[in-house]
């Protein structure tokens, strides 16, 4: 059964930064795409950025060129680089990975951000 470990989550201020760790039971190649999402209390999950197989990236445009897709293959790790946070960044963010159209989650890890 693959599993999708998140950690990095915390409290930050306006401005700083975190990164999310994905870490996957099995090796990161077997899945078409891998990505992020996210849900803030009383809205839908969103998606916030996904990667490839290939390496192509896409991120949701309230993210863009502040938050950053990056990988580890020997780790089979994904992460998620959150720059110039801002507080509607706040939201629990998911690790996200699909393999034949079957979608797989983390636990979620919980990103505060607050003065």
């Amino acid at each position: 059964q693959v599993q999708l470990v998140e950690s990095g989550g915390g409290l930050v201020q306006p401005g700083g930064s975190l990164r999310l760790s994905c870490a996957a039971s099995e090796n990161i190649f077997s899945f078409s795409v891998m990505g992020w999402y996210r849900q803030a209390p009383g809205k839908q999950r969103e998606l916030v950025a996904t990667m490839t197989t290939g390496g192509a990236t896409h991120y949701a445009d309230p993210v863009k060129g502040r938050f950053t897709l990056s990988r580890d293959m020997a780790k089979n790790t994904v992460y998620l680089q959150m720059n110039s946070l801002k507080p509607e960044d706040t939201a629990v963010y998911y690790c996200n990975a699909y393999r034949t159209g079957w979608p797989y989650w983390g636990q979620g890890t919980q990103v505060t951000v607050s003065s």
